[in-house]
């Protein structure tokens, strides 16, 4: 196949003496040559299974943005974006481009952003064949018009057994995540987890769309038969993929979307769900998308039978399945929406101090937005053995390039505009903390998602938390009214009181962070 005419020739990023050059393989010849190379195995469902190393998750503190003209002044700088100098990009692009000399790769034309106005061209370039397969089911399949368009679109080269060199190289470890928004490339080296080509794309699209007039978002997005379309922020571990497959509504994307003029749309062509513990029972979607064509990600298998074991957390508790969005069986075809009629925030709660479902004001929603809370469990990482609570601005600090407040003040402007109904749901842990009392129902929490998307919770009486100052509905169609008051679920009230009064403390001290034009924001947290 030709190359795409808004591309930059292979020669221009240094890349001769190549190998055999792949080029748009099916993903049936992908799974072939992945198997063939050794790099991973098949399942029992079909799903082709890869296990990435040492790095089983992102790996946030070798990210690095170029710093130039263009990034200097803009970029929020800090534990998230870390400068590089050009001259070290430059250095490590050369030694890259030594390193694959004589290598097979396999090329990838994609794209990114579902609506037509905003779609960007993306070329994905990688040493294993298993990540050209994640790629192609994750982004968008590239049309005749990206192949010709005059946007520039972006590059990913990703060689992950190529290892950067610290003192060379101007880098933290072997591994290195680098961005350069003049050159338009993205450069991956040093771990296998596939992710990192999805949030790079994404975090290059968290800088371009503000510009543009569009607000990107770290959410998953569905629409009813109505058109009533709803928006799902949350961190990882939150029920975001899960409650957005919802048999009743229709799958616009799980993870990633921008809000412009005409309302969502999807920046992928793929879901990337979690598997831990996945069942059939609760998660049915999900389960039946595993097949032929998806990609699993240290989901262990079973030696004879190679099946999946979703349970097993010995690699990793990050397990991960990829698979195109049409994997779903009732999927929105042209991955768009019309504006939300609802915006709902999730926190899974560890601590046990959060209402299951509440009502926010707009000011609200701006405060638990920036504040972006979840709560890491015991044992997800090395070294968190209880509960720790988690801020991440606009529940995706990783992957926002700009500062919190650029992303916050246009939701604003977009709940106001849209009229957006706003609600935190906490699908954590109720009736005590992690160890002590159970995690919600996910039945319940469907039930509260669908009062609060279709408007039965407008006008349901609510008692409002002395300490959060959140309106809690006082009870909700199938869920026990028991369940919804979080202090009534406790059998030590006490502990429950000194639980809601750190945890309170906890938002305080984080937003301490964010300066903003007036206080109305800051008075809408924790009293």
């Amino acid at each position: 196949m030709t190359m795409m005419m808004s591309r930059k020739a292979l020669e221009d990023y240094g890349l001769v003496n190549l190998g055999k050059i792949n080029w748009n393989l099916s993903p049936a010849a992908l799974v072939e040559h992945a198997l063939a190379r050794g790099e991973g195995m098949l399942a029992s469902n079909g799903a082709f299974a890869a296990t990435t190393g040492s790095h089983t998750g992102r790996s946030p503190k070798d990210k690095f943005i170029v710093s130039n003209k263009e990034t200097a002044a803009r970029i929020w700088w800090g534990e998230n974006n870390h400068p590089i100098s050009p001259e070290a990009f430059a250095s490590v692009r050369r030694s890259l481009a030594d390193y694959l000399q004589g290598r097979d790769v396999y090329i990838l034309d994609a794209a990114a952003g579902a609506d037509p106005r905003y779609r960007m061209p993306i070329q994905v370039i990688t040493e294993l064949a298993w990540h050209n397969l994640f790629a192609r089911q994750l982004f968008l399949r590239a049309k005749e018009s990206d192949l010709t368009s005059d946007d520039p679109g972006f590059t990913i080269l990703c060689v992950p057994h190529f290892h950067t060199y610290p003192p060379a190289h101007g880098t933290r470890s072997e591994a290195a995540i680098i961005l350069d928004f003049e050159e338009r490339l993205v450069l991956i080296a040093g771990t296998e987890y596939a992710g990192e080509m999805k949030k790079s794309i994404f975090t290059v699209l968290n800088f371009l769309l503000p510009a543009r007039g569009v607000l990107p978002m770290h959410c998953s997005a569905n629409v009813g038969p109505l058109g009533d379309v709803a928006l799902f922020f949350g961190l990882s571990g939150t029920g975001k993929t899960s409650l957005s497959a919802d048999p009743s509504r229709q799958l616009i994307g799980d993870d990633e979307h921008g809000w412009g003029e005409n309302g969502v749309f999807n920046f992928e062509g793929g879901c990337y769900a979690k598997c831990i513990h996945l069942s059939k029972k609760y998660e049915p979607q999900i389960w039946n998308a595993v097949r032929f064509g998806s990609v699993y990600e240290n989901v262990v298998l079973n030696e004879k039978t190679r099946e999946p074991d979703y349970d097993d957390d010995s690699l990793t508790e990050n397990t991960r399945v990829a698979y195109p969005v049409d994997y779903i069986d009732n999927v929105v075809e042209s991955s768009m929406g019309g504006h939300p009629k609802a915006v709902i925030f999730l926190s899974a709660d560890s601590f046990g101090i959060l209402p299951p479902i509440s009502q926010l004001t707009t000011e609200q929603a701006m405060y638990y937005f920036l504040s972006g809370y979840t709560s890491k469990l015991a044992g997800t990482e090395a070294g968190v053995t209880t509960p720790q609570a988690t801020f991440s601005p606009c529940f995706g600090a990783p992957f926002l390039p700009l500062r919190p407040g650029e992303y916050a003040n246009m939701l604003r402007e977009r709940i106001e505009k849209h009229n957006v109904r706003c609600y935190l749901i906490n699908t954590g842990w109720t009736g005590g903390p992690y160890g002590v009392g159970q995690r919600i129902n996910i039945n319940y929490t469907r039930s509260m998602v669908r009062a609060a998307i279709d408007g039965t919770l407008d006008g349901a009486e609510t008692v409002t938390d002395s300490v959060f100052g959140l309106r809690i509905p006082t009870s909700c169609p199938d869920v026990p009214n028991s369940v919804l008051i979080p202090r009534n679920t406790w059998a030590d009230k006490d502990a429950y009181d000194r639980g809601a009064v750190e945890l309170a403390a906890r938002f305080k001290k984080n937003f301490e962070q964010f300066t903003l034009p007036s206080d109305d924001v800051r008075r809408a947290g924790p009293r």
